[in-house]
């Protein structure tokens, strides 16, 4: 059996956190957020503050095509529930899709779950190049 490449995750960490850096944000990478709906513990890439404000980063790569977009809507539903259940410590998520391989990212980035899931004033579906450019001029 091949073993399955798991370092595009960190590469993708990686260049979100040069972002970080650039807008002036305290971040913290791989941090336990308390639980998933299912009882899981819910594990975030990142976890960024800046002037008072902690946003969640959850990275998503997909560099051929794979199952990593049928995971996008238990994220987002995942997500939506740590920033309502944080009681204002998290203040939003960000769900960022990084790679190639997808096929449904302008569906997921151009707000297509929102016909299915209620999710828009707790997380933003952006591209990688999307974040970074609002992570590096400070606007998450």
């Amino acid at each position: 059996m091949a073993m399955r490449d798991t370092r595009t995750g960190s590469v993708l960490e990686n260049m979100i956190i040069h972002a970080l850096d650039l807008g002036g944000y305290q971040y913290a990478k791989q941090q336990s957020i308390g639980a998933r709906p299912g009882g899981r513990a819910h594990k975030i890439d990142v976890v960024a503050a800046r002037d008072g404000r902690t946003v969640l980063v959850s990275l998503k790569w997909q560099q051929v095509s794979g199952t990593a977009e049928q995971k996008v809507p238990f994220e987002v539903i995942c997500l939506a529930e740590a920033v309502r259940d944080s009681n204002g410590r998290f203040s939003k998520a960000y769900l960022v899709l990084g790679g190639e391989g997808w096929t449904l990212r302008d569906f997921y980035t151009g707000g297509g779950l929102e016909d299915h899931l209620r999710y828009s004033d707790l997380v933003d579906i952006l591209t990688l190049e999307s974040f970074v450019a609002r992570a590096n001029s400070g606007e998450l």
